[in-house]
């Protein structure tokens, strides 16, 4: 069974102003659906067709370049459109928001520290936070189509919440300015959704 490009829960324009419904559009329509078709080639008649996207960056071969960067785009994209909402921001709640108090100390806090990570990733890549086995949570960066899956990477765990700090998903509304992008996320965090992850992730 191929993998299939998810609908998104909003409106393209439903995020705005903080992402606007042209950069949407491009991204979940010809990027996010690039990688997915590029993915369904790569993995057409070897033994990852079947397999779930996580068992097949668990179990990655780095070196299979095809499978790495579209299953990742993959992957990445998908959770990217989840833990966003037009409802979204504001601080989190429940058990994420404890781990999150535990681990930096505080919301504004994770905040500084999550942002720094988008902030200084060179060149193209995400952000992340991810759940470690126990509930523990920690904040790291990959570049380019990575993700804390895969291995070797120097970045573990489940990820619950990713960034995308490619140029594509914010060059029109902000050109270079990729901080206030940044700053603009947390107004449209699902945090329901990244409880979710993390109830399911740890």
């Amino acid at each position: 069974m191929s993998f299939e490009v998810q609908k998104l829960n909003y409106a393209f324009d439903a995020l705005e102003p903080n992402i606007d419904a042209q950069t949407m559009e491009i991204h979940h329509g010809k990027h996010y659906a690039g990688y997915t078709n590029k993915l369904n080639n790569a993995i057409e008649g070897t033994d990852l067709e079947g397999k779930t996207i996580e068992n097949i960056l668990i179990n990655l071969d780095k070196s299979d370049s095809a499978v790495r960067n579209n299953g990742g785009g993959y992957y990445n994209h998908t959770l990217f459109w989840e833990v966003m909402s037009p409802d979204g921001g504001g601080q989190p709640t429940g058990a994420v928001a404890d781990a999150i108090t535990k681990k930096f100390g505080s919301y504004e806090a994770f905040k500084d520290a999550f942002s720094k990570a988008a902030a200084t990733q060179f060149g193209s890549g995400w952000a992340w936070l991810c759940v470690l086995e126990g509930g523990e949570v920690e904040i790291c960066a990959t570049p380019n189509q990575d993700n804390p899956l895969m291995p070797g990477v120097g970045c573990g765990g489940t990820p619950i919440l990713g960034l995308d700090v490619w140029e594509h998903a914010y060059y029109l509304k902000y050109q270079n300015k990729r901080p206030e992008y940044i700053d603009s996320f947390f107004n449209v965090i699902n945090w329901e959704e990244v409880n979710a992850k993390y109830a399911q992730g740890k």
